[in-house]
């Protein structure tokens, strides 16, 4: 049970606070950070040629990554929690939404990376709605999924494949 502003909220004690997977999904966004703030420091020298939206997304991603740990640690039902949690879903969404002005090819056209951006605009605000009605089991599995798929997976893929990030880190 979390007390709060004279409100008790039950939270089942089996989620109140990080199991193995959680602190596992929590390390991988910080070895993530880690990863783009070091491929960003290592492409100074073409800031001047990335598009404004490009820098736009890399924020919001940044910002919903680097917070990941954070909320993914820490105990559940806090206003802490309820408070970082709308800035992340905050950050996730404008982190889909600008990704769809992002073209990886130089055709124009959207690539199949755009699918996950259109399945985090659902998501989110599902995220929000379990949480609001304190369905936690299907909040804390849809936040789940959001971080494996939309940070972790879809940000090792930013690496590879001659794409900006892989070029600063590696190049």
């Amino acid at each position: 049970m979390v007390a709060e502003a004279g409100i008790e909220r039950v939270i089942p004690e089996a989620i109140a606070g990080p199991d193995k997977f959680e602190k596992f999904l929590g390390a991988g966004a910080l070895v993530m950070l880690v990863a783009i703030c070091t491929a960003v420091l290592r492409g100074v020298p073409d800031w001047g040629r990335v598009p404004l939206v490009v820098w736009a997304h890399l924020a919001t991603i940044t910002i919903a990554v680097g917070m990941t740990p954070d909320i993914l640690w820490q105990r559940r039902g806090t206003a802490r929690h309820r408070t970082l949690g709308y800035v992340w879903v905050a950050a996730m969404a404008v982190t889909a939404l600008d990704s769809l002005f992002i073209r990886i090819n130089h055709h124009g056209s959207f690539s199949i990376i755009h699918l996950l951006s259109i399945w985090t605009l659902i998501q989110v605000p599902l995220i929000v709605i379990f949480a609001r009605r304190h369905d936690a089991m299907r909040h804390r599995r849809a936040v789940r999924g959001m971080v494996l798929g939309a940070l972790l997976i879809a940000g090792f893929f930013t690496f590879p494949f001659n794409r900006l990030l892989g070029q600063w880190l590696f190049g």
